[in-house]
């Protein structure tokens, strides 16, 4: 396989539109699938992403725009999944092209939900696309500071890692930098638990806990998060490395974090439901906390901070009570 060959944006986001911004900084030309032919004809009009950084123009002469999943699989080499987790399978439905000789990129920080399956997984089991063609993207790297080329660092995890450094070129300019690991699943779950940290940490937030108290709380969410990564997958990781715990870090403190801000609003006394709807953009970690609560109960580790997250938006119990139970249990 000769990588990364034609590369195509498969989703029509803000972390879709941050993630074409950087392919086209060092590629000559991209394919990007967007679902709805109305945002690709307002797109083609201005210049840029009507619906999500919409600052970041393009020349959209170096784009070939795509409605038609099958189509743009088959136009392209390397395919990069920017969707949200819950909405991957609706759009897979469509595809009748093979993806086994395809090279997927995940920048999917989720899981699909009812399978509770990690996106490479996902890929790999029932598209029978191998394990050694399916790379992760993570890291601390938020949409809006890509757009806004403030420097940051990416992760790009492979099971073979010389398909890693081979695509790593793509994901290298002035304003961001990489690294290369095989931990494709330690990542995807640590991704996937950083955005339910996240939520926990708006949570106490909105509830007027201050900065001492967060971080602590960040101390124990990444303990609790090693404890998860070397029971369901145990492998040599530093979870202090920047794809880890940098990631986590961001994904709780930032403006940016939609998690975040979701569990502020649920802080400060919305309710769950109300907190969605007035959400524009998804967090994940609301379908992140069910998945890996349910994955746990096979391996029973101890995660008070994920229980604790689950009582609160699947059980509906009382955010105030469970944040005071658990930080009895910290230290």
């Amino acid at each position: 396989m000769d990588l990364p060959g034609k590369i195509a944006i498969m989703g029509g986001g803000s972390w879709a539109t941050a993630l074409a911004k950087i392919v086209l900084s060092t590629q000559d030309s991209i394919n990007w699938y967007m679902r709805r032919q109305d945002q690709v004809d307002d797109f083609i009009k201005m210049g840029h992403n009507p619906g999500y950084l919409s600052a970041v123009k393009f020349d959209t002469d170096k784009i070939n725009f795509y409605t038609d999943i099958n189509e743009v699989i088959q136009d392209s080499d390397t395919l990069i999944f920017a969707t949200p987790s819950p909405f991957l399978k609706q759009h897979l439905m469509k595809v009748t092209t093979p993806l086994n000789e395809k090279f997927i990129i995940s920048a999917i920080k989720g899981i699909v939900p009812d399978e509770n399956m990690l996106i490479a997984d996902y890929f790999a089991e029932y598209y029978n696309v191998p394990m050694e063609n399916i790379a992760v993207i993570g890291g601390p790297c938020h949409a809006e500071e890509i757009a806004l080329e403030r420097l940051s660092y990416i992760t790009l995890a492979c099971s073979n890692i010389e398909h890693a450094k081979a695509i790593s070129s793509v994901f290298q300019n002035p304003y961001l930098n990489n690294s290369c690991c095989k931990d494709v699943r330690g990542i995807e779950y640590a991704s996937v638990l950083k955005n339910v940290y996240a939520i926990v940490a708006g949570i106490c937030h909105g509830m007027k806990y201050g900065d001492n108290f967060l971080a602590v709380f960040i101390c124990n969410a990444i303990e609790e998060m090693r404890n998860f990564l070397n029971s369901v997958h145990s492998l040599e990781r530093d979870v202090t490395d920047s794809v880890y715990l940098g990631d986590l870090l961001v994904t709780a403190y930032s403006r940016f974090s939609r998690n975040r801000t979701f569990g502020t609003m649920i802080g400060k006394g919305y309710s769950v439901k109300i907190a969605q709807l007035e959400m524009e953009m998804i967090a994940e970690g609301y379908y992140g906390t069910k998945c890996i609560h349910e994955i746990n109960e096979r391996y029973k580790v101890k995660m008070p901070i994920l229980d604790a997250l689950y009582d609160i938006l699947y059980e509906r119990k009382s955010p105030t009570t469970i944040i005071r139970q658990l930080t009895e249990t910290f230290k």
